[in-house]
């Protein structure tokens, strides 16, 4: 029985080693940033980490924020940023947890997203500012925008999560993959395997994009180098979002919310239309305007039609 123990506790120790470099080595081949830099970096000091963005051009401020899957950041919005500059004042920023912003061990809420994006516009805007949200980070905005009506003017979703998705709070299932992906070393191992470029790739040929020969291999690493950089603490936002601690009830606010928000969606998104008539039924003076032949990041996609709707709701 001695042996058998003795051999047991050799074997897990051997085992972790191994995974303990692959873990390595994967992170090793994903480290460089240069995919996710642009010359016009800025960090603001926010009180949970360095959160990182961008800004260009001048006019009334519009605040861009990406969507909280895998590999997300500013550069979502990489074909969109110098058209918008030419005639306003452009702040992205790659929410904690993401891109080359701080990446700490706790536990990302969206509560905590909601403080961000009200601390960034009064702090660092310093003005009323437009918000275009992608996906999940939709219920951020609506969020931010009710607790702090005052700092927020127009807002346009593209593709927003669907109402009923959002609602969805921690179950026991998704609080223990949660604890299980932050562990140091089977928790590291289980991201990377779920991070892979193979596994990007595919997410961008079934969900983002309509038209597969437009992907870029550019796109891909860029979402691969922000999965990972600068090591794996890229997979306690992940974690969180997959926890469903990022979801919230976005009900009630967006019947008490008077501002103007439109929505703008690719045709082939999946369930979209379902999506919006819930939109709708619960703050029917949402306008929405659809882009055919694209999907989830139509802003990608299909830039020069994205900008299109974006002015004509913005600058109306």
């Amino acid at each position: 029985m001695k042996h058998k123990l003795q051999s047991l506790v050799i074997f897990s120790g051997f085992t972790a080693a191994i995974i303990h470099t692959i873990n390595r080595i994967e992170n090793s081949l994903y480290t460089s940033n240069k995919y996710l830099l642009y010359s016009e970096n800025n960090y603001y000091e926010w009180r949970f980490g360095k959160i990182r963005y961008i800004k260009k051009g001048t006019g009334t401020p519009i605040l861009l924020i990406h969507d909280l899957s895998l590999g997300s950041s500013i550069y979502e919005f990489h074909y969109i940023i110098d058209k918008l500059s030419e005639s306003h004042e452009v702040y992205a920023i790659d929410l904690l947890g993401y891109g080359l912003s701080d990446k700490p061990n706790i536990t990302y809420t969206n509560f905590l997203y909601v403080q961000l994006i009200i601390d960034f516009i009064k702090n660092v805007i310093e003005k009323r500012a437009d918000i275009i949200a992608t996906g999940d980070s939709v219920q951020m905005a609506v969020m931010a925008c009710h607790n702090d009506p005052e700092v927020i003017k127009h807002m346009i979703f593209i593709n927003p999560q669907n109402i009923y998705e959002s609602n969805k709070i921690p179950s026991k299932q998704t609080k223990l993959f949660k604890i299980l992906l932050d562990t140091p070393i089977l928790g590291t191992f289980i991201y990377n395997l779920l991070s892979k470029k193979e596994l990007i790739e595919k997410t961008f040929e079934n969900k983002y994009f309509y038209n597969s020969n437009k992907i870029d291999e550019k796109d891909i690493l860029s979402y691969m180098k922000a999965a990972h950089f600068p090591d794996y603490s890229s997979k306690y936002a992940f974690s969180s979002y997959i926890g469903k601690y990022m979801n919230a009830n976005i009900v009630h606010p967006l019947k008490e919310i008077n501002h103007s928000i439109a929505i703008i969606a690719g045709e082939e998104e999946k369930n979209i239309h379902n999506t919006i008539d819930n939109y709708n039924y619960y703050n029917s003076s949402i306008e929405t305007a659809f882009i055919k032949y694209a999907k989830h990041l139509p802003h990608m996609e299909m830039g020069d039609k994205t900008i299109e709707y974006i002015k004509l709701f913005i600058d109306e």
